[in-house]
């Protein structure tokens, strides 16, 4: 394998791992709301609940600061190691970034980053996470 094409397979990682990450965000926040009404205990895991806002927090901050995503410039800059010009995508780039970036002013993203994490806020208040173990009937706290 040439070195070319080990950036470019780099660079591809990475763009899934980005994917990956806005289906978490998405995901979870979808999970709540079905799974909050029904009583799905895992959807309230503290460590999922905090990993979920913690995600959502960091991409509200960068939307506000006007700071690019550190995925979204590590991913360019594997690409430029790979001297990739403009058309030559792999496919999964090609499909990933389909549905991954969108070409619109800034204010449009950080209003949907804000409403977004607004949401995540608002879910977090009306289905809380909830750890510990579950007190053994018969024993007193």
């Amino acid at each position: 394998m040439d070195e070319l094409r080990l950036w470019q397979m780099l660079a591809d990682a990475v763009l899934t791992l980005h994917f990956a990450v806005v289906l978490f965000v998405l995901g979870v926040a979808l999970a709540v709301l079905l799974g909050g009404p029904a009583g799905w205990a895992w959807v309230r895991s503290p460590l999922l609940r905090w990993a979920h806002l913690a995600a959502i927090a960091v991409v509200v901050a960068q939307a506000w600061l006007g700071q690019a995503c550190p995925l979204t410039v590590l991913e360019n800059w594997l690409r430029r190691q790979a001297r990739l010009g403009g058309y030559e995508k792999s496919f999964i780039e090609h499909w990933v970034q389909h549905w991954l970036y969108y070409d619109a002013p800034p204010w449009v993203f950080v209003l949907a980053y804000t409403a977004f994490g607004l949401l995540v806020l608002w879910l977090w208040r009306r289905w809380p996470p909830r750890g510990g173990r579950k007190p053994v009937r018969g024993r007193k706290a």
